[in-house]
């Protein structure tokens, strides 16, 4: 492994490449910690301190804590996350966007550009929501977050947010293009991975204190070890459909009649249901903290994370959403219809009707056992927090996100090493970890 760390250097094209990435992932970092006008950062971060659990938190975590500092960034990705989300469930309804996903490239630029819009669309909608909610927030000594309200303050962070978001999004698109790995993720990953130091930083003080034993940070870390492990196992695994090609005779040549698997994986919606699940149920929390009324506390407080209705109203949307987002990224129909055109078939299943019915049979199945899967991994670290008061954030989304990108980033590495015949990361093809497609 480390041989093939080393023959990174030697192909001119990747060292560029990395180097670009890391460059500008830095930028991004710096940009965190650029603060937005007309704000009182110290209040801020004191009603941050307890909107822990709330979606406020959740956003913080994405954009790496440029949400606590309201910093240029403040944003970060989620308008473009959410933005791209909106695009891809519509190409389901709208039929113009359905016939640009079947045009190949020039219908993904196309989209490409309506996700731009509606990023720029929803950032000015979010930003005008932040600064009019930051002039009705005070901390709780009673000092008021906003120093100058007014509409010109609404304005100024409404473009100096969307200006980040645009900057951030352009940021992610030349990573992809001109960089390694998946820009947008990258950036999701530099965010919550840049917060651990911090956060191991308070461990070790709590456990100099005395306020933690020994004992529970080396159980914590086994189990992040465990689960980490757990994750990388089930995210490169796949139900493998077999698929045999009738042979056909095209002058004196005969071509076909090999055989070939159509691999499912067992999790194809990736972190978007936890994502969206957490930003659901979290939503009326975070109003009902704002409300000084008694049973909206109540509510707020049943809806915590590690309260026994969050986790279960958690578990079922994640449910839902796996089948559901699986259903708009994967039509068994089309596949069916293309195995069918190509001189395709599944042993014992007729082509056509019977393979797409074969082929959804076989895709609920495994997307139960993924959403399962994705369940306990968000549900677990809940637990922890709660009922045995772990002093750092460790989240089931966060840790999907991490190992996820992860696994993608070292595929495009040693794909790049691969075919210029150097040595990759793991010997032997078996053991080279394949990407997410």
């Amino acid at each position: 492994m480390i041989g093939g760390f080393a023959n990174i250097f030697k192909i001119p094209e990747l060292k560029r490449r990395i180097l670009f990435t890391l460059a500008l992932l830095i930028v991004y970092r710096v940009g965190v910690q650029v603060p937005t006008p007309g704000v009182d950062s110290t209040a801020l971060a004191s009603i941050f301190a307890a909107a822990k659990g709330t979606l406020l938190g959740l956003v913080d975590m994405f954009s790496g804590g440029a949400l606590e500092r309201l910093s240029v960034f403040a944003l970060g990705i989620m308008p473009y996350i959410s933005a791209s989300i909106i695009l891809q469930l519509l190409t389901v309804v709208v039929p113009h966007l359905e016939q640009l996903k079947k045009e190949g490239e020039a219908g993904r630029k196309k989209i490409t550009q309506y996700t731009r819009y509606g990023t720029v669309v929803l950032s000015i909608i979010q930003g005008l929501g932040i600064a009019v909610g930051l002039e009705t927030m005070t901390a709780p000594g009673g000092a008021a977050v906003v120093l100058a309200p007014g509409w010109g303050f609404r304005l100024m962070t409404v473009i100096t947010l969307t200006a980040g978001t645009a900057f951030i999004m352009w940021l992610g698109e030349q990573i992809t293009e001109r960089g390694i790995g998946n820009g947008i993720s990258l950036i999701i990953f530099t965010g919550i991975v840049c917060r651990m130091p911090v956060a191991i930083g308070r461990t070790f003080q709590l456990l100099s204190t005395g306020e933690i034993s020994i004992f529970l940070v080396i159980v914590l870390i086994v189990m992040m070890v465990a689960v980490v492990g757990v994750i990388i196992f089930v995210e490169q695994g796949q139900r493998r459909i077999s698929v045999q090609y009738a042979k056909r005779v095209v002058g004196r040549r005969m071509y076909g009649g090999q055989s070939t698997h159509l691999p499912l994986k067992i999790n194809s919606a990736g972190v978007i249901p936890p994502i969206f699940a957490s930003s659901i149920i979290m939503f009326p929390a975070t109003i009902a903290s704002f409300i000084n009324v008694p049973w909206m506390k109540t509510i707020a407080d049943a809806l915590m994370p590690g309260q026994v209705l969050y986790e279960l109203i958690f578990v079922g949307f994640i449910i839902f959403f796996c089948y559901f987002y699986t259903a708009v990224t994967f039509n068994p129909t089309d596949v069916a219809d293309n195995m069918k055109k190509a001189g395709g078939f599944i042993p014992g299943i007729r082509p056509g009707r019977r393979t797409a019915e074969h082929i959804d049979r076989v895709l609920s199945r495994i997307t139960l056992g993924g959403a399962l899967y994705v369940s306990v991994i968000c549900v677990l670290p809940s637990i922890l927090i709660s009922q045995f008061n772990v002093p750092f954030y460790f989240g089931g989304t966060a840790l999907l996100i991490v190992v996820g990108v992860a696994i993608d980033t070292i595929s495009q590495i040693e794909s790049h090493m691969l075919t210029r015949h150097y040595e990759g990361f793991l010997k032997g093809g078996a053991g080279r970890i394949r990407g997410r497609h």
